[in-house]
């Protein structure tokens, strides 16, 4: 999924927000020092997020029968594979 730089911003201040709502955490930096540190994660994970989706498509592309996007077929196979990599790159054991 791609967000906006915009909508990443607003995403940190929402989450700091909340961080600050509950009375159990108490911030041991700076506060916007904390809101970057919650874009700079967000920013790697839509990266890795998206470096997958690509991974994905490139392996669906390369099958010999092709399979249509948007098909039932497709989308399960996308599922899968999307969970494969994941669980490969995460270094998760699958189940």
């Amino acid at each position: 999924m791609r967000l906006s730089r915009e909508k990443i911003n607003h995403l940190s201040h929402l989450i700091l927000q909340e961080l600050k709502s509950i009375p159990e955490v108490r911030f041991l930096i700076a506060e916007n020092d904390v809101r970057l540190q919650v874009v700079r994660s967000i920013t790697e994970e839509l990266k890795i997020e998206e470096s997958i989706d690509e991974e994905v498509r490139r392996t669906l592309r390369s099958y010999s029968r092709k399979i249509i996007e948007g098909s039932r077929e497709w989308d399960v196979m996308y599922q899968k594979l999307y969970e494969q990599e994941m669980n490969k790159r995460m270094g998760w054991s699958q189940k």
